[in-house]
């Protein structure tokens, strides 16, 4: 009886892919995420389960950045990109990045089963057209480096410095106090080996399904809140 892992912050989307799954693995058990964040605490509460079905982007972490940072924490999770970006380059980049599959939305209930089927076998699975892209980037690869070594809090102060957010904000929106802020503000920046704020965006920025239209904020690098 496997126990499957869907995070997407799509209600509808996530309704969906449930009754798909529990058509191809009636006894499956299924167990949901909306937000970076919930998926973090869903990981943890299983640790034994056999497969993430992983959204790209969510509330908490854009394009590549969840996937890294989760392969990191879990290696032991089989992880499975679900996207509507179905470019050849993207599915190839998530491949890269440690998913041992990518299915489009666009699939239809027999493609995902086999697509499922064949991950919990052992193998992996994308469309043809994933394997003949190009692969990521040396710099690419290098940004995913360096984001593996942060903590999940960490992970989630960069996430918020990425959208702009001063020191007291990400204060409030984590229930800490700035000065623990600013601890997980120059541990970042130690562990990507930068030397401020929007140099941190920046590697982040590099995981972003469209790097060269996703321009990072300009923040203040003495920006305390």
């Amino acid at each position: 009886m496997p126990t499957l892992l869907i995070a997407d912050d799509h209600p509808l989307f996530r309704e969906a892919l449930r009754g798909a799954v529990a058509r191809v693995l009636p006894d499956a058990r299924l167990h949901e995420a909306d937000s970076v964040e919930s998926l973090h605490a869903l990981v943890e509460a299983h640790a034994d389960a056999d497969l993430l079905l992983l959204d790209l982007n969510m509330p908490g972490a854009q394009g590549f950045s969840a996937l890294v940072h989760l392969r990191a924490l879990q290696p032991g999770l089989p992880v499975v990109v679900v996207s509507a970006r179905e470019e050849p380059a993207v599915m190839r980049r998530a491949l890269d990045h440690g998913a041992v599959g990518f299915i489009p939305k666009s699939a239809d209930v027999a493609t995902l089963g086999q697509a499922i089927a064949a991950v919990l076998a052992g193998d992996r699975w994308a469309p043809e057209s994933a394997w003949a892209a190009a692969p990521a980037d040396p710099a690419e690869h290098d940004a995913a480096r360096r984001l593996r070594d942060l903590t999940p809090q960490q992970f989630r102060v960069l996430q918020m410095l990425g959208a702009g957010l001063l020191n007291k904000q990400i204060a409030f929106e984590l229930g800490v106090s700035e000065a623990t802020v600013k601890a997980h503000v120059t541990a970042i920046l130690r562990k990507l080996g930068v030397g401020n704020r929007t140099q941190a965006v920046l590697v982040a920025g590099r995981l972003a399904v469209d790097p060269e239209g996703d321009v990072p904020l300009a923040i203040d690098g003495n920006a305390g809140g």
